[in-house]
């Protein structure tokens, strides 16, 4: 599958699926929908399921590779976890060369946006992570976790929602994700206010990643560009037709791939420094 169209036909019929279910039931649904987009486990990765400061993690370990990056994925902070985002938490560790700690956080509902938080940031302090990586609602914890740690350390961030989302900053509906979908989470998160203009960035260091299609890639262009003129080195590039979620199918679709491959190369060079 190297259509664009094929795999929002084939992710959105999935979410269809996840309607009606128990969040139990759903978030089991949503690995396997996530799992089908996954790649092989590259050759000589190390992965091993543990538990860091009491918090369930995957531990993603390319041979030889030192250093540890905090992964904390997506799912809307309702679903999601570090089986649906395996294959791009095993990228990740390939093509860093480092060690990948994936976080499976509680969730929303049963669990607050502060139960999430602290689990981040338990397995951040036990681990000192050079770098840390979120993509959609992981990328709003990471960029949240940053304001508690150096502001020397790199972010990754994938299609965040970031501050002051809402009805007259998001962008236009997108296959697989509108704007009511994105203002139905704002329960879930903190802060939702307009970014000010002498508000810090969440990094001084920070590679972006965002798709064409998505309303949430106009509010996070926005605060690439406050980002940048409050004095951090931002690096950002938008990946031409893809849409919200096509990162799992970033082996699949060519023009997903170049863009992650370049996000990656650039972050890796940030750690490198």
């Amino acid at each position: 599958m190297k259509d664009i169209n094929g795999f929002i036909k084939r992710f959105d019929s999935g979410l269809t699926a996840l309607e009606g279910a128990s969040w139990l039931e759903a978030r089991r649904r949503y690995e396997t929908v996530c799992q089908q987009f996954a790649p092989p486990d590259p050759a000589g990765l190390g992965v091993r399921d543990e538990s860091v400061a009491n918090v369930a993690v995957r531990r993603f370990s390319p041979h030889d590779a030192s250093g540890a990056v905090l992964y904390v994925h997506g799912g809307g902070f309702t679903i999601g976890s570090v089986r649906s985002h395996h294959g791009i938490a095993a990228s990740l560790a390939v093509q860093l060369g480092h060690e990948v700690i994936s976080v499976d956080y509680r969730l929303a509902p049963d669990a607050t946006y502060a139960d999430m938080f602290d689990d981040c940031h338990a397995v951040a302090d036990a681990i000192t992570p050079i770098a840390m990586v979120g993509d959609s609602a992981g990328g709003r914890l990471v960029m949240d976790l940053a304001k508690n740690l150096s502001a020397k350390i790199p972010l990754g961030l994938v299609y965040p929602p970031v501050e002051g989302l809402c009805e007259d900053t998001l962008g236009p509906d997108a296959p697989l994700l509108s704007r009511a979908d994105v203002l139905s989470l704002q329960p879930f998160y903190p802060d939702t206010r307009p970014v000010s203009p002498g508000s810090t960035p969440p990094s001084l260091a920070l590679e972006v990643l965002a798709v064409e299609h998505d309303p949430l890639t106009a509010p996070l262009e926005t605060a690439v560009a406050h980002w940048r003129n409050t004095g951090a080195d931002v690096g950002y590039r938008c990946a031409p037709g893809m849409v919200h979620g096509a990162l799992h199918a970033h082996a699949l679709l060519p023009e997903m791939q170049n863009a992650w491959q370049d996000f990656c190369q650039a972050l890796a060079s940030r750690i490198a420094r």
